[in-house]
């Protein structure tokens, strides 16, 4: 049986809605203040569509990160050095990390939303686990690294939307200090291990 393709209609709907909850998420004061209803009112559909695409919130709001988030995996996956997996692991892991914090910075309060919407751990998150699962991969091929789940945990920390939505907006660090501090924090975790080389 042939593989049945969305209908038009249903697949422009997806597309308004998906921009229409990025633009909110974009300007509001709390991602807790968007809800189904104002997405609904912005993408100029019936609340039940929307529950019938993504299911609820938490699943818009996977959606819509997941699609925000796809030229980042793209190039983490087969994308050129430093970011993808050609580069050697002392360049890549900084690499990583900073496409990561970009991302947050230039979609904080969805980050933030993806992050406060886990009724779980928010470790076990698919997103979570997936940025460390491939962290943890390419510092476990650094010759004296030998805590690399741990050490993967502990640099991703630094780049949660939390975090990254205290220093900037509530601390108004500047974005490229905050890139700058990742960075070396991200130098000194690696140091004892740079002056050793690293597997290509």
């Amino acid at each position: 049986m042939p593989e049945r393709r969305p209908r038009k209609d249903a697949v422009r709907n997806r597309a308004a809605v998906l921009a229409a909850a990025d633009s909110l998420f974009a300007r509001c004061e709390s991602p807790e203040a968007v809800t189904m209803a104002d997405i609904a009112a912005a993408a100029g559909v019936g609340k039940g569509t929307l529950f019938r695409a993504f299911g609820d919130r938490t699943g818009l709001i996977q959606a819509l990160y997941a699609e925000r988030l796809e030229p980042v995996r793209n190039a983490v996956e087969a994308g050129p050095p430093p970011l993808g997996p050609a580069a050697p692991p002392l360049e890549r892991v900084p690499a990583l990390l900073d496409a990561l914090l970009c991302f947050k910075l230039d979609n904080r309060h969805l980050a933030l939303a993806l992050e406060e919407t886990g009724s779980g751990s928010p470790y076990q998150a698919e997103h979570y686990e997936r940025w460390h699962s491939t962290l943890q991969a390419v510092l476990e091929r650094i010759p004296g690294l030998t805590d690399s789940a741990f050490t993967a945990h502990a640099l991703l920390a630094a780049t949660r939307a939390d975090l990254v939505e205290h220093l900037v907006g509530h601390q108004h660090m500047p974005r490229e200090q905050l890139r700058a501090h990742l960075a070396a924090f991200t130098a000194r975790i690696l140091q004892p291990r740079a002056a050793t080389g690293a597997v290509g």
